[in-house]
């Protein structure tokens, strides 16, 4: 973290020696005035967050344009001056300019005051970060790797073209935002985006699911129901995990993306697919190929341009400013401060994350439902298994644990232990009274623990 900066215009040389030599001083960066300039646009221009200033004259032209300066508000001053009456001055403290010292002058105060300042902005510093994210955006994905940036310059390329894309990559990796992605930046924006996972259709109903039906075509048709294909009409249609989809069913699957017609189940009339299609997986594609639960006919169709999904240790620098991303969406969530110390950072930055994105994000809540107002280590639950062993030991938290149910068992009972005091529990987790209320009407018909 970069050292807060120091500005000081004193013109007296034993004040400014004494000032100098103040202990506290050496915790900025300082910045000396030019006597000869005037002060205010040098403190103006430099941005410092502390200013030490010699007032000897009732004629300071930067004097009195600091009472109407952003400065004034932007700037922690401290005032020094033999003690006459300055009734810019006293107008400038009654504004909340800062401290004022009169002649003779108590350095060890001094000290004391700017060791407070500084503590005080380091604290605000951490504050921000914890409520920002400095990570680069683009689509719905963020990411300030080179291995991201590659990730855009291929998107941006790919999007505004007709071809279908294939993402590859583990799970975790985020290959549906890319999926969204690809949306957003090309020509069928302004349509529907729609998101199949393929894993989860059954034979019975993947042609129903796929292309739709129409009433009476089987037992319990009972209305006409859009297929996914017609679902995304002008937009585009995300086949996720295609690989898992039953092998003999491919086949009705590739005959579409040939012709471009398929048939809602039960009706005479063919339709035209209007859908640029993204598919994606996570298995080793030659593989999938080779053991026959993929056709190698359809992934040519689908792979016009294959894509493939960082993995986060891969991605240098990603893995800490994602932690801070997560956290602070969620700090702002729940109008809270939480913070990640300096031990955890270390800790996510050697971790190698075999979960990739999905298991930090995981680990970030979980983190911040357990920890007050710091995260430490031993509040990130990863997927090593030391390290659940020992984080289940001193918390107690079943592994495999769905987040807002842990959540739901630490609300619930620390209400309990607080007999229904609802200020008192929301102090104690950490939360807004507002956010305990919203989060006790989802849990309305829950007894509590």
């Amino acid at each position: 973290m970069s050292l807060p900066k120091l500005f000081m215009h004193v013109q007296d040389p034993l004040l400014a020696s004494n000032l100098l030599s103040i202990q506290s001083v050496r915790q900025y960066e300082l910045n000396i005035s030019h006597q000869d300039k005037n002060w205010l646009d040098q403190l103006t221009a430099a941005q410092c967050d502390v200013a030490l200033i010699e007032v000897n004259s009732l004629h300071d032209t930067a004097l009195k344009e600091l009472i109407n300066s952003p400065a004034l508000y932007q700037t922690e001053f401290l005032f020094f001056s033999q003690g006459g009456p300055d009734p810019i001055l006293d107008k400038l403290m009654h504004k909340g300019a800062g401290f004022h010292y009169r002649a003779p002058f108590n350095l060890k105060l001094i000290g004391s005051s700017l060791e407070e300042i500084f503590c005080e902005l380091n604290l605000t510093k951490e504050l921000i970060s914890t409520q920002t994210s400095y990570l680069d955006q683009f689509g719905l994905l963020v990411g300030s790797s080179s291995a991201m940036h590659s990730l855009y310059r291929t998107i941006r390329k790919v999007a505004v073209t007709k071809a279908n894309a294939f993402i590859m990559g583990e799970s975790g990796t985020g290959k549906e935002l890319i999926a969204n992605t690809l949306h957003v930046f090309s020509q069928r924006a302004e349509g529907p985006f729609v998101a199949i996972n393929c894993g989860a259709l059954s034979p019975e109903l993947i042609d129903s699911e796929l292309f739709g039906h129409v009433k009476g075509a089987f037992t319990g048709a009972h209305k006409d129901h859009q297929g996914v294909f017609e679902q995304a009409e002008g937009g585009t249609l995300f086949l996720d995990e295609v690989t898992e989809m039953p092998y003999e069913q491919q086949v009705k699957l590739l005959r579409v993306l040939e012709s471009g017609e398929y048939k809602p189940v039960g009706a005479q009339q063919v339709k035209i697919a209007n859908v640029r299609i993204i598919a994606a997986t996570n298995r080793v594609l030659g593989d999938a190929i080779r053991d026959e639960v993929f056709r190698e006919d359809l992934y040519f169709r689908l792979a016009q341009f294959p894509i493939m999904a960082p993995k986060l240790k891969d991605r240098e620098g990603d893995a800490c400013g994602l932690a801070q991303h997560f956290l602070a969406y969620r700090n702002n969530q729940d109008g809270q401060h939480k913070q990640l110390s300096a031990q955890s950072l270390e800790k996510i930055s050697l971790y190698n994350w075999p979960g990739n994105v999905r298991e930090l994000k995981h680990a970030i809540e979980r983190a911040y439902i357990l920890a007050d107002h710091v995260i430490y280590p031993e509040h990130l639950v990863t997927n090593d298994l030391n390290d659940q062993i020992e984080t289940d030991k001193s918390a107690g938290i079943p592994i495999g644990m769905r987040l807002d149910d842990i959540e739901k068992i630490a609300i619930l009972k620390t209400l309990k232990k607080n007999d229904g005091n609802r200020t008192d529990t929301a102090n104690q987790l950490g939360i807004s009274v507002k956010t305990l209320y919203n989060k006790l009407d989802k849990y309305e018909n829950t007894d509590f623990l």
